[in-house]
């Protein structure tokens, strides 16, 4: 009988856990499954280009996938139990060995009353369009108001006013905008907002979202035609509903090597798993991560598998990267705890940095089974012998 892996969702955690999986494992022994709503990879990072009117290149799963032994599902996971090893999908129930839960995040109104009602997003790839065809609505000298300081938010104004320069684009953010970048940083990016003509509202505590606008905390309002919500994000509440040990914002608990500390047989990679990186301090929710918190995984369950050493590495930070429209970015060198430095490449050469390393994740995804050399081992006798009983 064959090892039954299913992985859910395909996003950058997902997609480069089942591609290195299917390297790592002989195809005889293992069945992996890879479960996702939409039947193309998302480049998530790069949602503000589609939001702002660009085109994305078109990655269907089933060719990313072919001759790799990887089963690719297009289906909505409703539910997952734990205990009985059964994942259910839009009227089906499918039976698993190993999971490998990758369901990512979505955009969180942080209990902001108007968010769901009048706030667009850029989270998902549905967002995403239904924010592009309200800007192409707009009529120049619209008003267009994102709030939220962090990269996704800075990012997002960049791209719109450098894409629809006919419209007035402001940021609100709760403290400063940029706050974790170094002070080159930061001064780089108010000299780019000045120049895209970026209004910048910073120590602004948004309490509600109107159709017109946004009501501050100081009884103040910022009037805009479009609301885009970019301040924070959440789990999708799947994994708080079973049985698994969870944080208090959803996200499984992991030991180093992304396994869940309840149940030995589930593993938990990207934004949906809470695990601890350099410092002791836990990872944040990026694409910095999802990629190392992958490999992680797919090493970890395979070496089990098999038999072999368990590999461990703690997960550390290098940059991060700010695209400042198509022409301008910001490459931040960081310490592994994610703190930033001193060390900064700007302008024209940070955009180009900041384009390769998007590349090169999308690359990682599109040719899945040649991020490392072909080492496929076959399942231990003893973990062999333990599925066959588990199926009978």
């Amino acid at each position: 009988m064959k090892h039954r892996i299913v992985v859910l969702g395909a996003g950058y955690a997902g997609a480069v856990t089942a591609g290195r999986l299917a390297r790592r494992l002989h195809r005889d022994d293992v069945e992996i499954t890879l479960v996702n709503a939409d039947p193309e990879f998302v480049e998530r990072v790069r949602l503000h280009q589609l939001a702002s009117g660009q085109e994305l290149r078109s990655r269907p799963l089933r060719d990313l996938y072919a001759g790799t032994g990887v089963r690719v599902r297009s289906a909505w996971v409703t539910a997952v139990d734990a205990d009985r090893k059964t994942v259910d999908l839009a009227g089906e129930t499918l039976a698993y060995d190993s999971l490998v839960y990758a369901l990512g995040s979505t955009s969180a109104g942080q209990g902001v009353p108007g968010v769901a009602e009048y706030a667009h997003h850029v989270s998902g790839k549905r967002d995403a369009l239904r924010l592009r065809a309200r800007l192409a609505e707009l009529e120049p000298g619209g008003t267009v108001l994102v709030v939220g300081g962090g990269l996704t938010g800075i990012e997002a104004a960049a791209e719109f006013a450098e894409a629809r320069p006919d419209l007035k684009v402001a940021l609100a953010a709760r403290g400063g905008v940029g706050d974790r970048l170094s002070d080159k940083a930061r001064r780089h990016l108010r000299g780019a907002f000045d120049r895209l003509g970026v209004t910048v509202h910073e120590g602004v505590d948004v309490t509600r979202v109107e159709a017109d606008g946004v009501v501050t905390g100081a009884g103040g309002r910022l009037p805009a035609q479009v609301t885009v919500w970019t301040a924070g994000f959440a789990v999708h509440p799947i994994a708080a509903a079973t049985t698994l040990e969870v944080s208090d914002t959803g996200r499984i608990v992991v030991d180093a090597t992304m396994r869940s500390l309840s149940h030995p047989d589930v593993y938990a990679v990207g934004d949906a798993a809470l695990a601890e990186g350099a410092g002791g301090k836990p990872l944040r929710m990026a694409c910095a991560t999802a990629s190392p918190m992958a490999w992680q995984a797919a090493d970890a369950l395979a070496a089990r598998l098999t038999g072999r050493k368990v590999p461990e590495t703690t997960i550390g930070y290098v940059t991060q990267c700010v695209s400042l429209g198509r022409r301008d970015g910001i490459l931040q060198k960081v310490t592994p705890e994610d703190e930033a430095t001193s060390t900064v490449l700007t302008g024209r050469a940070g955009a180009r940095v900041k384009e390769l390393i998007c590349a090169g994740a999308a690359w990682s995804v599109s040719h899945p089974t040649l991020m490392l050399p072909s080492r496929r081992h076959r399942l231990s006798p003893a973990r062999a012998r333990e599925d066959r009983l588990a199926t009978t």
